[in-house]
């Protein structure tokens, strides 16, 4: 499923419009990707939860040339599924 189904799934499901669809699926990725910009835990009870881990900088090597290369601190947001989620879906 893309966000195009998504949106799709919300009009025929709830009998939005197509463009308050739209709206409803912008204002959800928005906010999720505004919380884990600043900083901030979301927790979807049932579903799971979205944070970011921090790295430091680190001194790796270029697979390519062998060099080495200093790789600056990053931010990389992670997805950590629910137990429900998780049952749902093996069963």
């Amino acid at each position: 499923m893309n966000k195009a189904d998504l949106i799709e799934e919300l009009r025929t499901q709830n009998g939005f419009s197509r463009r308050q669809a739209d709206q409803v699926v912008e204002l959800f990725f928005k906010e999720l990707t505004d919380s884990l910009a600043g900083g901030d835990r979301v927790e979807i009870r049932g579903f799971g939860s979205f944070f970011v881990k921090n790295y430091k900088a680190y001194t790796g090597r270029n697979p390519k040339t062998g060099k080495l290369v200093d790789v600056m601190p990053k931010k990389l947001p992670f997805f950590k599924c629910g137990k429900e989620l998780r049952v749902r879906v093996d069963h």
